[in-house]
């Protein structure tokens, strides 16, 4: 699933394409990718306003349009495509958007996972789903005594609580696994058990991560292209994920994988006690 430096990679491939655009007509051929308001409404709504920006929050793709916010979430497959107004419609192809260029602008997923919502611009922070988001990588109000405070009662592998986008938004599986190498902490430890300084480890070690992997563009995973094969780099700095059977690169001992909370999860007994 696509993570936060992901989404970035993705928002960042559609700003020039889309900004400044008005959307003209809107085409909904799977009603179930559209979370609220319902499609008919959704459609009728949209049409007639123009994409002024386009923003992230955690793994959401926030655009910001003249009266609403649209909000998209790519889940596990979904991808945007760019065809010309009257291109056959394919198969896994859900929601067109023709715009005023007369683009057609689609929202592609073969799982059927993504999802959609259409929001008042001016209360689509206080509403689901943004209003169950933590703090982002790089708030300021981030800090070791507020990570401290949000675990220390949790009993669950510290691998799954920071998978819990109501503490900090945007982490997914793959920096998970790089995050907790970097600070030395066994996934399968508590997160009860975590202590201040190690939290401190883990903030500076989760900007460290991601902003490395957003300046590279993601990382390029089998249900993961950005927008028309926007490839990204950060696989080729992976330390851990994906490694198991191959030598650490801190102590050379062969890293080992395990799941947890069903998550194929990847570390060095050595290095994370």
């Amino acid at each position: 699933m696509p993570e936060k430096p992901e989404v970035i990679t993705v928002v960042e491939s559609l700003k020039p394409k889309l900004i400044g655009k008005k959307i003209n007509d809107c085409n909904i051929y799977w009603d179930n990718i559209i979370s609220y308001p319902v499609s008919s409404e959704f459609k009728k709504k949209i049409i007639g306003q123009k994409i002024n920006d386009i923003t992230t929050r955690g793994k959401w793709i926030v655009m910001m349009l003249d009266e609403d916010s649209l909000l998209v979430h790519l889940r596990m497959e979904g991808k945007f495509m760019f065809r010309d107004k009257g291109d056959v419609i394919g198969k896994h192809e859900h929601v067109e958007f023709i715009l005023d260029d007369k683009t057609s602008f689609r929202f592609h997923d073969v799982r059927k996972f993504g999802k959609m919502y259409l929001i008042n611009k001016d209360i689509v922070n206080d509403c689901k789903p943004l209003n169950e988001l933590g703090l982002e990588y790089y708030d300021k109000n981030l800090t070791k005594e507020y990570l401290y405070d949000s675990i220390h009662n949790k009993r669950l592998p510290i691998k799954t609580v920071l998978l819990d986008q109501s503490i900090i938004a945007g982490i997914g599986n793959i920096y998970d696994d790089e995050i907790l190498f970097m600070s030395g902490i066994d996934p399968l430890r508590k997160a009860c058990d975590v202590s201040l300084e190690e939290c401190q480890l883990i903030i500076d070690n989760t900007k460290i991560v991601l902003e490395k992997a957003i300046k590279l563009g993601g990382t390029t995973i089998k249900s993961f292209t950005s927008s028309e094969g926007v490839h990204g780099l950060f696989q080729n700095e992976l330390l851990v994920h994906s490694k198991a059977g191959m030598k650490c690169p801190k102590c050379k001992n062969i890293i080992d994988k395990t799941r947890v909370g069903g998550r194929g999860t990847y570390y060095c007994k050595e290095c994370q006690k």
